[in-house]
């Protein structure tokens, strides 16, 4: 079943690294088995060209340990693109030019999304789990009662059922101001601030968080479709001729928000989002907590059904509390089947191999982590403890290594045969 040269194929380890303001070094993560780095120009806006100089700076940094500047995350599409306005030409001929400075510095792997607005949610970033340690958690009701009494949107009670609405109804009433302000914060600035967010900390972020929010007010998914079939129709030629993969993060979470559209949470969605431009080139990032996100959707039969044009894997496990509510699990506790998704990722690394892809390298990280031991006492995005991401790390690269140990054995007892 699977050719001699098959366990040469490794999925390589990874680490979201957040530049020289991370309080996780780059030594540190060279201690723990790390092989590449996934990172960003994070001082650069949307739509801003990525000259060659400043890839350079950071790619040197990440050099001088050995590592290697693995996967760009993210090279983020401005809001003037997801809203095809006037300033989207010049921003779109802006993304190509960077695709091709990338290029120019060895770096093959791009990682971005088309979220308007907000590039991710949760609503409690201190959700303590049954072992004591802290993870992140969406609940429908608090974000319903967040959409209605905190942002007051226009028609959002309409979204929501009428079991939600009362509930969120007596929680809002039961929460004091600075709970209420906690909420929005978390929301609208704190969980974005690292992600080229579209609102900056202010006083009045709210507001310009609403007005944000309103320039997408005539703009529905079919429209916000269009919009991304212009942006990867220009694109794409221009990835596929310098040896550049893009890989589309799903929506997180994957269902609809706030009135906004989204386009990246289902199989139809991607099978749309393909058959745009039919290139390779035009890939995926395998988020399985993301796509899990979704009642219904299970993330292994994204990677059955999209296997070729997965370039970045980032593995995350999610825990439904109800249909609405789910928080971040252990890496291999969950709802995932993670078995089932790297034994599947290094099937179709030896079927890229047969073919003579050029794409046997498969970045993976674990994205998220909970918050344990240390972790409570250093400084660290939400979301992004050290710990608790080595324990993902730990035991992601443990299962790789038993699921490859089962694939050999097999293949050894069939040759003796």
């Amino acid at each position: 079943m699977f050719g001699n040269h098959y366990f040469n194929m490794p999925i390589e380890k990874t680490w979201r690294w957040f530049g020289f303001n991370d309080t996780v070094t780059l030594r540190e993560l060279k201690q723990i088995g790390v092989e590449g780095i996934v990172t960003s120009l994070h001082h650069l806006k949307p739509g801003e060209i990525w000259e060659v100089a400043e890839i350079k700076r950071v790619q040197d940094e990440i050099g001088k340990e050995g590592l290697r500047w693995s996967v760009v995350e993210s090279l983020p599409v401005s809001e003037e693109i997801k809203l095809n306005s006037v300033k989207s030409s010049e921003h779109i001929e802006n993304y190509k030019r960077s695709l091709i400075n990338l290029s120019k510095c060895g770096i093959d792997t791009v990682c971005y999304n088309f979220m308007p607005v907000l590039d991710w949610v949760r609503t409690d970033l201190q959700y303590r789990d049954r072992d004591g340690s802290e993870t992140m958690l969406f609940d429908l009701i608090t974000f319903a009662l967040f959409d209605i009494y905190i942002l007051k949107r226009a028609g959002a009670e309409r979204d929501y059922s009428s079991e939600i609405l009362s509930r969120a109804k007596e929680r809002y009433g039961q929460m004091n101001d600075d709970e209420k302000e906690k909420l929005a914060y978390n929301i609208i600035v704190y969980t974005q601030g690292f992600v080229n967010s579209a609102v900056t900390d202010s006083e009045d972020y709210i507001s310009l968080f609403t007005r944000a929010l309103n320039r997408y007010s005539a703009i529905d998914k079919a429209v916000l479709r269009n919009h991304f079939s212009i942006f990867i129709k220009e694109v794409v030629p221009v990835a596929e001729q310098y040896g550049i993969r893009l890989c589309i993060h799903p929506d997180d979470p994957a269902f609809p928000l706030l009135g906004l559209p989204r386009m990246a949470g289902s199989i139809e969605d991607f099978e749309w989002i393909f058959s745009q431009a039919a290139s390779v080139a035009n890939g995926f990032t395998l988020c399985t907590g993301s796509l899990a996100s979704r009642f219904g959707n299970d993330p292994v039969e994204f990677v059955k059904r999209f296997s070729e044009r997965i370039h970045f894997v980032h593995l995350r496990n999610i825990q439904f509390l109800n249909e609405g509510s789910f928080f971040e699990s252990g890496h291999i506790d969950g709802s995932v089947d993670m078995y089932e998704v790297v034994r599947l990722l290094l099937n179709e690394l030896h079927t890229r191999q047969k073919a003579d892809r050029s794409d046997l390298r498969l970045p993976m990280r674990v994205d998220h982590g909970k918050k344990i031991l240390s972790d409570f006492s250093r400084e660290s995005n939400p979301g992004y403890p050290l710990i608790g991401r080595l324990k993902g790390l730990a035991e992601i690269s443990g299962l790789i290594a038993g699921v490859e140990r089962g694939m050999r054995e097999y293949t050894n007892s069939n040759r003796s045969k």
